[in-house]
């Protein structure tokens, strides 16, 4: 049986499907969650870093300014992702679940396998945005490249983003 659930986690879309799964799975199983949550440039409200290069209309006074405008852009768009992950990991714990929970920046994909190998995970859960042809091939697929080099079973839900 699944002891330990690795659940992956994204503020878009409808969550609560995808929490009640696991938290039921958990549950059944007497196991325990570990939720993450990776900060990718592949979400919507990831900050868009402007490159103020040399010889652009960014130069000195304005280079600075645009520079603290994306780190202010940064510890919001950190701080409100770290804000959703805490919140969903309190409701897996309020339902009797032992849960804790984990924010890091990269690729979420290769962030999903290796935190699963880390920490022995025998489940990953991961929502399916259901992108394919072009969409898929630009935008990548997060649950394909954890389908395909994950050290453990891996639990797709369809309609989760």
């Amino acid at each position: 049986m699944f002891k330990k659930i690795l659940l992956a986690i994204t503020p878009t879309g409808s969550n609560d499907h995808i929490l009640e799964e696991a938290i039921a799975l958990a549950k059944l199983s007497n196991g325990e969650l570990m939720l993450l949550h990776v900060l990718s440039a592949s979400d919507q409200s990831y900050p868009v870093p402007l490159y103020p290069g040399a010889g652009s209309v960014y130069e000195g006074a304005l280079r600075e300014e645009a520079i603290k405008n994306y780190a202010q852009q940064w510890e919001i768009y950190e701080r409100d992702n770290f804000e959703f992950i805490k919140a969903l990991t309190a409701q897996a714990a309020n339902a009797g679940v032992k849960a804790e929970f984990t924010q890091s920046p990269g690729d979420a994909g290769n962030m999903i396998c290796k935190l699963a190998e880390t920490w022995n995970a025998d489940l990953i859960m991961l929502g399916r945005r259901g992108h394919s042809g072009l969409k898929e091939l630009f935008l990548g697929s997060v649950s394909n490249y954890v389908l395909h080099h994950a050290p453990c079973s891996v639990l797709t839900i369809q309609g989760a983003s």
